[in-house]
């Protein structure tokens, strides 16, 4: 067999799989981890929270049953669908708030919750700790689910 064909087809599988396994888990809402505190920072970094994420970062009061956190990003075009998702269940819920953050306005608060794309969904529980999280665009059954368990 040629090399170059073998090569493509190699390729192509991969890369397949890798669509086959990115469709499966995008956008699938999640039980947290408890998200330790972040070690203390290095000289000259800033501090980052510890503990729940509370009203003065998200700028607004927390939900009673839960809050919905969404980290976006300028040029993102899942982080409309996402917003628009959680922006009617949050409308749709007594006690639930949505919060759109940019990702690049929160640096320090990215890295300490260990955000690595956008969108990402956050569940917050009524006392602001995480009890779920979603990459991707979430289905709006499993944002009710998660929101549901938080409360």
């Amino acid at each position: 067999m040629n090399p170059g064909l073998l090569t493509a087809l190699l390729v192509l599988l991969a890369a397949s799989a890798f669509g086959l396994w990115r469709r499966r888990t995008d956008g699938r809402m999640r039980p947290s981890q408890t998200v330790a505190a972040p070690a203390a920072p290095a000289e000259g970094e800033a501090a980052g929270p510890a503990g729940p994420i509370t009203e003065p970062v998200l700028g607004g009061p927390l939900g009673e049953r839960a809050t919905l956190v969404q980290f976006s990003s300028a040029f993102c075009a899942p982080c409309r669908a996402t917003r628009t998702v959680l922006a009617t269940v949050a409308s749709d819920l007594d006690g639930v708030t949505h919060y759109d953050l940019d990702a690049e306005s929160h640096l320090e608060l990215v890295r300490a919750l260990d955000i690595r794309r956008t969108p990402t969904t956050l569940v917050l529980d009524a006392s602001g700790r995480e009890t779920a999280r979603a990459g991707g665009v979430p289905r709006r059954e499993q944002v009710l689910a998660a929101v549901a368990a938080a409360g």
